[in-house]
């Protein structure tokens, strides 16, 4: 077969909790296709918020045809997971074919290290403040939110961190009412960005509300087609492959979000180097980066990607593209 799709699980260094739950290890699926002798891979994170499983991502990747092409594949496949590791997968095996990098398939300049956000995970306020004054030193701290009882913990984590511009990300768990309530502390607590304080199909009040920072669509902005719907409520837009369907469609979506006068943020799910490589190209250029999900892992793939205080380096081409 010349797709293949392998379950794995990676440790994490500590518990990642949001407010939809906690997890110990990243469990991500790898593709792999192969042709004319030359092996790519890409890899996803199915996601039960949006109804995905490993183990179903794995079946779905495993049966494409062979020798569909990426182009093909936008039509084959709807977003989300599945179809961004083959997508992946495939940008990296024409640029292992070709000899050339991924980037300049793509007709993209030679990509630079980017200033990654670092998140700390929802706990309770004395230990939210405890991990952002072990991390007080990094430019960007993103903090996990999404209860009524938010405001000491964002008071904990800027007492931690006094110096980080802060994101927070409810996602999707406010109600306007807290919102409401929390959104004139903000710009006196440095917060620079909100993420998805209300749930996806249940956001239209953010367009009667005032957003003193900017407000971004997370769980609410996948693929181009939601564009439309996310004008007057959002300033800026969450990009992330396993949402997008890939990279090839991240770049139409992070192109046109851009012509319609959305800031772009390029995000990613807890997953290894492997996931993160291509999220790199896609992120020159981008008011925000979120792209440290190997930040938190205890183990990570041969050839990972390099973090220094410049950022999160581009991939070597021995790991992606």
């Amino acid at each position: 077969m010349p797709f293949a799709a392998r379950p794995e699980s990676f440790r994490l260094a500590q518990a990642f909790t949001i407010s939809r739950g906690s997890k110990t290890e990243a469990r991500v699926v790898t593709a792999t296709v192969t042709r004319d002798g030359v092996t790519g891979r890409g890899e996803c994170v199915p996601y039960a918020r949006y109804g995905e499983t490993v183990e179903g991502v794995a079946e779905v990747i495993a049966a494409l045809p062979e020798g569909v092409t990426r182009e093909a594949l936008q039509d084959l496949l709807p977003p989300g997971a599945a179809r961004n590791a083959a997508d992946c997968a495939l940008w990296d095996w024409e640029a292992r074919r070709q000899g050339r990098r991924a980037w300049d398939l793509a007709g993209l300049s030679a990509p630079g290290p980017v200033v990654t956000a670092f998140t700390l995970s929802l706990d309770a306020p004395e230990a939210m403040e405890a991990q952002a004054r072990l991390h007080a030193h990094r430019p960007l701290l993103k903090i996990k939110l999404g209860t009524p009882e938010d405001m000491p913990r964002l008071e904990a984590v800027r007492r931690g961190a006094p110096r980080s511009r802060l994101i927070l990300d409810a996602n999707e768990g406010w109600t306007p009412e807290v919102y409401a309530e929390l959104a004139p502390h903000l710009l006196r607590l440095g917060v620079a960005l909100v993420e998805q304080p209300l749930p996806a199909g249940d956001d239209e009040a953010l367009a009667h509300m005032a957003r003193p920072v900017p407000v971004c669509a997370d769980e609410s902005c996948h693929d181009r087609a939601s564009l439309a719907a996310l004008r007057g409520r959002y300033d800026v837009v969450n990009v992330k492959l396993d949402k997008t369907g890939g990279l090839t469609e991240a770049l139409s979506l992070r192109d046109e979000a851009r012509a319609m006068g959305f800031g772009i943020m390029v995000g990613c799910m807890v997953g290894t180097s492997l996931a993160m490589a291509p999220a790199v190209l896609l992120a020159q250029g981008a008011e925000v980066a979120d792209l440290d999900g190997p930040l938190l892992l205890a183990e990570d793939r041969a050839h990972p990607l390099a973090y220094d205080e410049a950022g999160v380096h581009p991939p070597e081409a021995e790991l992606w593209g």
